[in-house]
């Protein structure tokens, strides 16, 4: 898993911000170097693929600071300058932190309180039935597609996540290509298969900006309306009835459609992409050897949908012996956190019944992610039918990874897969 072969491109505090370099894997020799000499380093945020230099941010990569981090939201905020790397424009910040998460308690626990009811396990497990019945059918269509080599993204995990996060939400089946549209153009707006939207000025335009969100909100307050007329057992109709104003249900319809589709869409092959890779785990899954919550798990830990996440220092403090000062940008990365050698035994080794197993996948503290349980569930199953479906699978190629420093995604995944009679 990963790229482990850029040692050679290590400087003594090598580059982790270019989004280039995640095309090849987790750059785990960059972290490595970084955890064990520069656990808070600066970093240089420089103009790439279009987008603009920024001021530059201290990349936090062992675990027990990432973990302080996101615990301390007083200490390093959501609110004062968002979550992702770049700054946003200054006159879109107001309308970024009308979003949960985005904001600091005690305002995002009132949000957080507002819509937790919309996830509970037993709203979640309803959907359990509907998901392991998508996952057989879309499996058993990449069966009979006339080819062992199948790509997994395309015939199976894409619209998996998809369809899941439609049926929970309740989007009509005739608009789902909406939230795949979306996604990506919020999510993949590094790469280049993915050409960002220019203003008059040539300059590419933050797809979280008011203009670029105009047509999600409309459909997000249309959809409420529907859903408040016609009420159903779904998150919008749960959101639709509760105390949350019109912006900020259209802020949460915003998080719903790009946050809840892109954690198993790019969680989802990645895990994939492990078990394929190491055949030995594999085998211990396909006979039963080991638990799939488990395996789904440290599948997480290897594989996390998310690469990083941004926090603006809210005063002077100090991390790992380095002085912050406030306003600082602060970015953790998970993906480094979760091969913390002071915390994970041979962390390159991939264990499905590894245990306990603190990885940060999901976050920490009080943004740790909501959907969680339904991600978990979604996994589980997608797992469990590929074991039923197939006898073994095997690389057949080189997946293609999303440029991106923020989503750790998986554009293509070419297997050979044996199929069971």
């Amino acid at each position: 898993m990963g790229n482990t072969s850029d040692t050679a491109d290590v400087t003594d505090v090598p580059d982790v911000f270019d989004p280039r370099i995640y095309a090849a894997g987790i750059p785990h020799d960059r972290f490595r170097a970084l955890r064990d000499r520069h656990p808070v380093a600066r970093q240089e945020e420089y103009e790439v693929l279009g987008w603009p230099a920024g001021p530059g941010f201290w990349a936090v990569t062992r675990h027990a600071d990432v973990v302080r981090v996101l615990k301390d939201a007083a200490g390093f905020s959501s609110h004062l300058g968002a979550t992702q790397i770049r700054d946003p424009d200054p006159a879109d910040l107001p309308f970024i932190r009308r979003m949960m998460l985005n904001q600091d308690p005690p305002d995002h626990g009132r949000l957080r309180r507002l819509v937790s009811r919309a996830f509970t396990p037993r709203r979640t497990e309803r959907f359990a039935a509907t998901a392991r019945h998508r996952a057989r059918e879309l499996l058993a269509f990449a069966r009979v597609s006339g080819n062992d080599e199948v790509d997994l993204v395309r015939a199976v995990t894409d619209d998996y996540a998809l369809l899941n996060l439609t049926d929970l939400l309740g989007v009509p089946a005739s608009d789902r290509g909406l939230l795949h549209t979306w996604t990506e153009r919020v999510i993949a707006y590094q790469d280049p298969d993915e050409p960002p939207v220019l203003d008059a000025g040539g300059k590419p335009v933050n797809p979280r900006s008011p203009a670029m969100l105009a047509e999600m909100f409309d459909y997000a307050q249309k959809l409420a309306a529907h859903k408040r007329a016609h009420p159903a057992d779904d998150v919008m109709t749960v959101l639709a009835q509760s105390e949350l104003q019109d912006a900020e249900l259209e802020m949460f319809f915003f998080l719903l459609t790009v946050a809840g589709n892109d954690t198993v869409r790019s969680a989802a092959p990645g895990g994939l992409l492990a078990l394929a890779g190491h055949p030995e785990e594999r085998a211990r899954l396909w006979r039963g050897e080991v638990g799939t919550d488990t395996a789904v798990d440290e599948l997480l830990r290897v594989h996390p949908p998310v690469l990083s996440f941004r926090r603006t220092a809210a005063r002077d403090t100090e991390l790992a012996g380095v002085p912050i000062a406030a306003g600082d940008k602060v970015v953790v990365f998970h993906a480094s956190a979760n091969h913390d050698e002071r915390v994970f035994a041979e962390p390159h080794r991939i264990d499905l019944a590894r245990g306990p197993n603190p990885h940060v996948s999901f976050g920490d503290g009080p943004h740790v992610c909501l959907g969680a349980h339904f991600a978990r569930l979604q996994l589980r199953i997608l797992y469990e039918e590929t074991r039923a479906a197939t006898a073994d699978l095997e690389l057949a190629g080189q997946p293609r990874r999303l440029v991106s420093n923020f989503i750790n995604g998986v554009k293509s995944l070419p297997v050979q897969a044996r199929w069971r009679n």
